[in-house]
C-alpha cells in the first residue's frame, strides 16, 4: 500500500503486554466488592472497552468511583511490575518510525498509566502523537480518537493504517475509514478468521510485528 503515511497503534494487548496486570486488577476488584473472583473469559470479552463503561455494567450497584477506585488503587501499585513489550514492538515501532511515517498511539487507557508504560521501555520517542482516554469525549468503537489524531498529524483516513487487538479497535478504524490490522498475539481476538469477524473483519492480520513492513 503504497499511499499509506500513518501507523497508528492500540497500547494495550497490541503494543505492550498488559493482559495479566488488567486480569488481575478485575480479580481483585470482583474479590474486594463481591468476594468472588469472575470468568477470566468474561473479562477478556471487554478487553478494548472504556473502563468506567464496563465497571458500570459488571456492577451496578456500586457507584462507579468507588468501584474504580478499587481497581484503579490495585492497577495502579502493580502496573510497572506486571507490564512488558511484545517481542519484536520496540524493533518495530523503531524501523516504522525509521522509515519516516507519521505514527501515533491511540488508546483507551489513562494517560497517566499509558505514560508510565511509553517511558519504562523507553518507547515513547516513536509517537508523533499519544490519544488517550483523557482527550476524548467518545471512546473505540466512535471513530472521534482516530479524526482528532489524524487531524493532529495532517494525515487522511485513506493513507493511514491502525494496529489493534480488540473488536472496539478494528470498528474504530472502519468507522474512521482507516485500514485495519488485527495483531494475533491478542488475547481477545487471537486465532479469530476475518470470516468470523464479521463486520469488524479486518483488512490484515499479522502474524508476528515485522510482518507490518511487508504490508505499508
Amino acid at each position: 500500500m503504497s499511499n499509506i503515511d500513518t501507523v497508528l497503534f492500540d497500547f494495550d494487548g497490541t503494543v505492550m503486554n498488559t493482559n495479566d496486570v488488567i486480569l488481575m486488577s478485575w480479580q481483585h476488584t470482583f474479590r474486594t466488592l463481591e468476594n468472588r473472583e469472575e470468568d477470566p473469559e468474561r473479562l477478556i470479552n471487554t478487553f478494548g472497552e472504556p473502563l468506567e463503561q464496563t465497571m458500570k455494567k459488571f456492577f451496578p450497584d456500586v457507584p462507579a468511583k468507588d468501584s474504580l477506585e478499587v481497581y484503579r488503587s490495585f492497577h495502579r501499585d502493580n502496573f510497572g511490575e506486571l507490564i512488558n513489550l511484545f517481542p519484536g514492538m520496540k524493533e518495530l515501532l523503531a524501523e516504522v518510525k525509521g522509515r519516516g511515517y507519521k505514527t501515533a498511539l491511540v488508546t483507551s487507557r489513562l494517560y497517566s498509566t499509558t505514560m508510565q508504560g511509553l517511558e519504562k521501555y523507553e518507547i515513547k520517542d516513536y509517537f508523533d502523537t499519544v490519544l488517550t482516554a483523557d482527550d476524548t469525549t467518545r471512546h473505540k468503537p466512535d471513530p472521534q480518537p482516530i479524526n482528532i489524531t489524524l487531524e493532529k498529524l495532517g494525515s487522511v483516513p485513506e493513507n493511514a493504517i491502525m494496529l489493534g487487538d480488540t473488536i472496539f479497535d478494528l470498528l474504530c478504524a472502519k468507522n474512521a475509514g482507516v485500514k485495519s490490522v488485527l495483531v494475533s498475539w491478542s488475547l481477545a481476538l487471537g486465532g479469530k478468521t476475518k470470516e468470523e469477524l464479521g463486520d469488524a473483519a479486518p483488512d490484515y492480520i499479522l502474524e508476528k510485528p515485522s510482518d507490518l513492513l511487508e504490508i505499508i
